[in-house]
């Protein structure tokens, strides 16, 4: 699954939100989470977890969001869709921003659907700030969009929104990427409304459910990230970005994330076919080592996948090199061995794709956590 914006690198820790199980009740409804950075194969374990619990995959994906961005965010299928729910998906047309509050209202809608109809949710994604606002209850400003000043920002370009936001709200400047618009025009959305920086307004709402994260880091991503980037030309990102521009225009701020914004340049003859490419791949490498810091600060995932067993590389381990062996378990590792039934469904669910022993793994800890 692709993801939109840079994650923010700040110094949340991951017990600064709501989210401690101690403070759970033990009955509440649970959560599951499966976390990566983009082309970890979250979307392949996330329909076989899926398929094998009769579970919806609620997509927390930040442009997952916005209708005809399809190819470029890596959007399960049409035939994956067909063979499980996924919800959150294509909510709100590229030229209407959805800010993450009203994400949040989106995803909580979708978790308590879920938790009515099977007892249990079960969140897939790499929008780092996205899923630690519904799981640990971040709270941003409750501050409504407002068209007029997001159109004098787009007006004024990138380039001198992101130096006006350093000077007035350095805090949020430093967690937000430089060529990333739509955080940058929402942090200062929140100021000319407020008054007060973005960074002084972040509170927790404790959520009132329990949290399983389970998270994937796999050895090969870098060669992953290659062979996505290289899909992602293959099968028509060029020809989605052209109807992309002629319906939202030139100024369109998503159409400048990872590939399209390369694509874009290609059509404009700025660059050729392996240099928009290469670039893409650049983007998203960079783009996932900023994933798997946020996920080392701000999450404790069981990492599933990795050369070891067990944890898998720590977020933080190059993507490419074997992971040192851990000192003690993890303490979410689960204990104990699944009832046969468990075995059974990852046999069948193994056959969609990811690697019988990981999908495993995978429902072994979603087993556990059920009861």
């Amino acid at each position: 699954m692709g993801s939109a914006f840079s994650p923010e690198s700040s110094t949340w820790g991951p017990d600064a939100g709501a989210s401690d199980p101690a403070l759970t009740p033990a009955d509440a409804p649970l959560v599951i989470v499966l976390l990566g950075a983009t082309a970890s194969g979250k979307t392949d374990l996330a329909i076989a977890i899926a398929e094998a619990f009769d579970l919806a995959v609620l997509s927390v994906d930040s442009r997952q969001i916005y209708t005809g961005m399809d190819i470029g965010t890596a959007k399960a299928s049409a035939a994956q869709r067909a063979r499980v729910r996924h919800r959150l998906l294509d909510l709100r047309p590229p030229d209407r921003p959805m800010n993450l509050q009203e994400f949040r209202a989106e995803a909580e809608a979708a978790i308590a659907a879920e938790h009515a109809r099977r007892g249990v949710a079960f969140l897939v994604g790499g929008s780092g700030l996205y899923l630690k606002a519904i799981t640990q209850g971040l709270e941003p400003p409750a501050v409504p969009p407002q068209p007029q000043l997001r159109e004098q920002l787009t007006a004024l370009g990138q380039a001198w929104c992101h130096p006006l936001l350093a000077t007035v709200d350095p805090l949020a400047a430093g967690r937000i990427a430089p060529a990333d618009a739509v955080r940058t025009q929402r942090a200062l959305e929140v100021i000319y409304a407020t008054g007060r920086p973005l960074s002084a307004q972040q509170g927790y709402r404790r959520p009132p459910w329990r949290v399983l994260e389970l998270g994937l880091n796999p050895a090969d991503l870098s060669n992953r990230i290659r062979q996505r980037s290289l899909g992602l030309y293959e099968t028509g990102l060029v020809a989605e970005t052209e109807r992309l521009l002629r319906r939202y225009g030139q100024a369109c701020p998503l159409l400048e994330t990872i590939g399209y914004g390369e694509a874009k340049r290609l059509l404009a003859g700025d660059l050729d076919a392996a240099g928009a490419i290469a670039l893409t791949t650049q983007r998203t490498l960079q783009f996932a080592k900023r994933q798997r810091t946020w996920f080392r600060r701000q999450h404790r995932p069981l990492w599933l996948s990795g050369p070891d067993r067990a944890l898998g590389p720590g977020p933080d381990q190059p993507a490419d090199q074997p992971a040192s062996q851990p000192g003690q378990q993890d303490s979410h590792q689960p204990t104990g061995q699944p009832d046969d039934r468990t075995g059974d469904r990852a046999d069948r669910a193994a056959t969609s794709g990811p690697e019988p022993d990981l999908v495993k793994r995978a429902l072994a800890a979603v087993q556990q956590a059920l009861g």
